[in-house]
């Protein structure tokens, strides 16, 4: 635990530190006429050439190492992609030059969404060529995302873990780490990657616009089409500043809520047969933890041969609650669902009913039901467990 206080406190520091910016202030160089140098936040600051649009534009720091992209309009995958390589200790001051001049990229430590190479030796990661068709799952074939990768997914492929344990203190190799990782892809990256390679979530019409994705918001930062100035590094500085913002409030949230809770599901699981012997049954000694995703998970990873159909914890009266377990993670079948008999019946009539003392209610779709006890919970998941056992017709619904 103080590890994980320790990696908390990590992670507010590095929020703290992107949000303490303060205004720009111009400084011109004595003799320049073409140039000017704008000091930003954190002692990073842009040389730009303001007669040829075409040349470099710097976010200058104190460091050799520099760090290449596109100029012009910009897009999440390469700020995200920027801002990832910004927390590792190798790049943390590093220059970033934006530009499509080759020989000012061949001079760069590392290129990002430009320059058509992908070379992970030579730290070249674009995406653009006609060629390139790499996934997470073709890089990696022990992991199933098939997505294409942007430069934000390609970034992450080869930092990630690195960029994690900068930022958590965990290990490299620590399980948790590992899972994070996968997370943070799934839930985070993935949909950037998705985006910038045109890649829907379906087929088909949308009944909908999704307008306010990460992408999309990063995309407003650039200027109008219409705007007198058409300079894209404020707008740059913001955007890095907000996906960095998001990305370790994302990663807080999961290293500080989702890992605990999972890590309270993994042990259920484990001691689930003495909960009850057939190992269908899980108890929470504490009602809230979200389940659900763990759950279907943990079975795959600890090869759960009997699915598990009943989850009992108590509600915040104090009372138990026997919750059935969903055929998958977006349907409303169950696995199991409580006797059909029992549905809609409260208090005494479904004690009288069931047999079993202290009943409260069961709701009318089957899918939850309550006792004043947690014996009388487990009771009431067992009697139907084994109406299922005498009759399978009884099952999910």
């Amino acid at each position: 635990m103080g590890c994980a206080r320790a990696a908390i406190v990590n992670l507010t520091k590095l929020t703290s530190l992107i949000n303490s910016s303060k205004p720009a202030s111009v400084l011109r160089p004595f003799g320049s006429h073409g140039n000017s140098c704008c000091l930003l936040s954190g002692g990073v600051t842009v040389t730009e050439t303001r007669h040829m649009s075409s040349e470099a534009k710097r976010l200058c720091t104190e460091t050799n190492m520099k760090i290449g992209t596109h100029n012009g309009t910009f897009h999440c995958d390469e700020v995200l992609a920027c801002f990832f390589l910004r927390q590792l200790p190798e790049y943390k001051d590093a220059e970033i030059i934006r530009t499509r001049e080759p020989a000012q990229l061949a001079e760069c430590d590392v290129v990002v969404d430009v320059g058509g190479e992908f070379d992970p030796k030579k730290h070249r990661y674009d995406h653009h060529q006609r060629t390139f068709a790499e996934t997470f799952h073709s890089l990696c074939p022990e992991k199933p995302w098939v997505t294409k990768l942007s430069s934000a997914g390609l970034v992450y492929l080869h930092f990630g873990r690195q960029l994690l344990a900068q930022l958590t203190q965990l290990k490299e190799d620590d399980r948790q780490l590992e899972v994070l990782f996968d997370k943070l892809y799934e839930n985070f990256v993935e949909e950037v990657d998705a985006i910038d390679n045109g890649i829907s979530q379906y087929d088909g019409e949308a009944r909908y616009a999704v307008s306010t994705t990460l992408s999309a918001r990063v995309s407003h930062l650039n200027p109008r089409w219409n705007s007198k100035s058409q300079d894209t590094e404020d707008g740059f500085r913001k955007a890095m500043k907000m996906v960095g913002e998001e990305f370790l409030d994302r990663l807080e949230f999961y290293q500080s809520a989702w890992l605990p809770a999972r890590t309270v599901v993994e042990n259920a699981v484990k001691e689930r047969h003495q909960v009850d012997p057939s190992g269908e049954v899980l108890l929470f000694s504490q009602g809230g933890c979200p389940w659900k995703e763990h759950l279907f998970a943990l079975e795959k990873e600890l090869q759960v041969e009997m699915p598990i159909k009943f989850v009992l914890y108590p509600d915040q009266n104090g009372q138990w609650r026997v919750q059935c377990v969903p055929a998958g993670l977006n349907t409303f079948q169950n696995r199991l669902s409580l006797l059909e008999e029992w549905r809609g019946v409260r208090d005494e009539a479904l004690s009288k009913l069931s047999g079993i003392k202290d009943c409260i209610f069961v709701h009318a779709g089957g899918f939850i039901g309550g006792n004043k006890t947690q014996e009388g919970a487990l009771e009431m998941a067992r009697r139907t467990l084994q109406a299922a056992a005498k009759s399978p017709a009884n099952g999910s619904s």
